[in-house]
């Protein structure tokens, strides 16, 4: 509490310093409220490190600011501002409508966007900064780590998570693509067993409902149920990879203390062990927090019963997330959800798509399109043609831009299969009479990789066979994007209308300060998935292999190949394995992985 007071004390002191230049600088009004001189400016104070961007401070001044729920009367009265100043941080922040929670919202990014508004100076801060701690918005900053896959299992996503789960005490609510690990599923039992109240949304219960009564005992969620976890399935595809321990389920102020986890691995031994994923831990983020606890709440409430035994009515969340004073609060951080794009009525349990909506690839086609340096995109597919065209139109627009980006191997196109299913999408254009028909037309499936490339944009494949198969896929299953180096999003979904407009993803958006040290570590990643297998002789040396061994190779090991390179690559083994196009290779690709000469 001393540092905290001589913090103010070292703002309000600085304050003639600060704004010598501006005739008239006081520290409060005529009527006794904090006020600064109209253009008085706290860069001063910055600048020797008492208050710096990302600091629990500075986030709690923000968090402050940027409260929805906070108007002029609280800044005026409670934190005692000025009227004017009071009036200018809340118009800024509202937009022209003075409306808060509308389009036009500018919520304060940082530091500098405060520093901006009339008659908020040092002294304004320092108010500022001790009504944020008396209401309890100076934290701990959020703590953010990722694993990235493949790991041994010691050190795997799996591991951690399961750690985690043994450190509930009140609720941990999942919603979950694919789960198999067993000492994920130990943790679960083992949590339940000691009071903590666990809720499951599980995509693979829609599957195994329809067992026999035997098979539904035995299935994944069957056992699941008997550990007494209640699960629960959607009527569209769950692709959420996410966990929210000890969460605002009951209590907003738990929002604060909540761990989440969220990415794009499954809980498998594939997405552990095999695949390229990523895998984020949040402690400490209370903004983010509320954000998927929303979302879980809402699938939840709609959501149908597994039902191993009689069904139940679900067990909801109490609190009311709405007034929790937290949306916006944090301006590094925000969490997007494709669950926008549905609706469902009161009571029900069918979502139903809005065709109208595209809620997740709006945000990141904004972020392409806004991009200054560098555009790096790490996506197991790219099947999006909002995204692709952007990426296309910004290089276009921006020759000198860092754009890259790399796929698995399974968005790979020929050029006569590009042909083709550009071919195909103008006849569907021709005969389609309604915009409806149009917009299915554009929507469908297509792969982008070779149209990419021919704008210009550097793109590589991760390449491990001549045919794609689950039963030796190495897959390049991440789901991120990084704009400009400070920019992260990263999630479930893929780039592919599929995954906008017919199941649930979450996409997190983390820049600013307080996660620059998770972002630089994406970039990292993202530098390291680039290089795979481009050591010189590497794929010199397969092309020997191919041409001269007794058996050609048609999976190997992993490359990340340009598009040329792929189409030279498969050419090269049509010429010395001509059955490799026959039915059976295509049939059975898993039995196929070489070729006798």
């Amino acid at each position: 509490m001393r540092a905290r007071w001589l913090l103010r004390l070292s703002l309000v002191f600085a304050l003639p310093l600060v704004a010598s230049s501006s005739a008239g600088c006081v520290g409060v009004d005529d009527a006794g409220d904090v006020e600064d001189a109209s253009d008085a400016g706290f860069a001063g104070g910055k600048a020797d490190g008492t208050l710096a961007d990302g600091t629990p401070e500075a986030r709690g001044v923000l968090a402050l600011v940027n409260d929805r729920s906070v108007g002029v009367d609280e800044l005026d009265v409670a934190a005692g501002l000025s009227a004017r100043a009071a009036r200018n941080i809340i118009a800024r922040r509202d937009g022209a409508d003075g409306a808060p929670g509308t389009a036009d919202d500018d919520a304060y990014g940082d530091l500098a966007e405060l520093d901006a508004v009339p008659y908020v100076g040092p002294a304004a801060l320092a108010a500022l900064l001790a009504h944020a701690e008396d209401t309890g918005r100076v934290r701990e900053a959020p703590a953010v780590s990722v694993v990235f896959s493949p790991q041994p299992a010691a050190t795997a996503h799996t591991r951690r998570v399961a750690e985690w789960i043994r450190g509930a005490r009140r609720s941990i609510d999942i919603a979950m693509y694919s789960y198999s690990d067993a000492e994920i599923g130990a943790a679960l039992a083992e949590a339940r067993a000691r009071g903590v109240q666990v809720r499951f949304l599980f995509d693979t219960a829609s599957e195994d409902r329809k067992l026999d009564a035997a098979g539904r005992a035995a299935s994944k969620s069957g056992r699941l149920e008997r550990a007494g976890i209640d699960v629960r399935w959607v009527n569209k595809i769950l692709h959420h990879k996410l966990a929210i321990i000890d969460g605002p389920r009951d209590d907003a102020a738990h929002a604060h203390t909540a761990r989440l986890v969220t990415g794009s691995a499954n809980w498998s031994y594939g997405g552990a062990q095999v695949y390229d994923e990523n895998t984020l831990l949040v402690d400490n983020a209370g903004e983010l927090a509320v954000s998927y606890q929303r979302e879980f709440d809402r699938l939840w409430a709609h959501a149908r019963d597994f039902a191993l035994d009689a069904e139940t009515a679900p067990a909801l969340s109490t609190v009311d997330l709405a007034a929790a004073g937290l949306d916006d609060a944090d301006p590094d951080a925000a969490a997007h959800f494709t669950s926008a794009n549905f609706t469902v009525q009161a009571g029900g349990t069918t979502f139903r798509i809005d065709r109208a909506r595209t809620e997740v690839s709006d945000v990141l086609v904004a972020a392409i399109l806004r991009a200054e340096r560098s555009i790096h995109v790490a996506s197991g597919h790219l099947r999006l043609r909002a995204v692709a065209e952007a990426l296309a139109a910004r290089k276009r627009a921006r020759p000198d831009l860092d754009v890259r980006v790399y796929l698995d191997q399974q968005e790979y196109i020929s050029a006569s299969g590009h042909a083709a299913q550009l071919a195909e999408l103008e006849a569907c254009l021709a005969a389609a009479t309604t915009d409806a028909r149009r917009w299915s037309c554009t929507s469908r499936d297509f792969l982008f990789s070779k149209q990419v490339a021919d704008a210009g944009v550097a793109l590589r494949l991760k390449t491990y066979a001549y045919r794609w198969d689950y039963a030796y896929a190495l897959q390049m299953h991440h789901k991120f994007m990084i704009i400009d180096g400070v920019d992260l999003y990263t999630g479930s979904y893929n780039l592919s209308m599929n995954a906008e407009q017919a199941t649930f993803e979450n996409v997190l958006h983390l820049g600013g300060a307080t996660y620059a040290p998770v972002v630089a570590a994406f970039e990292a990643e993202f530098e390291r998935l680039w290089a795979t297998g481009r050591a010189p002789d590497r794929l010199a040396a397969l092309r020997a292999q191919i041409a001269t061994a007794t058996e050609i190779p048609l999976v190997f090991e992993s490359m990340a190949l340009s598009w040329t390179e792929l189409t030279e690559l498969r050419a090269l083994i049509r010429a010395h394995c001509p059955a490799v196009d026959s039915d059976a290779y295509r049939d059975d690709p898993a039995a196929h992985r070489t070729c006798p000469r």
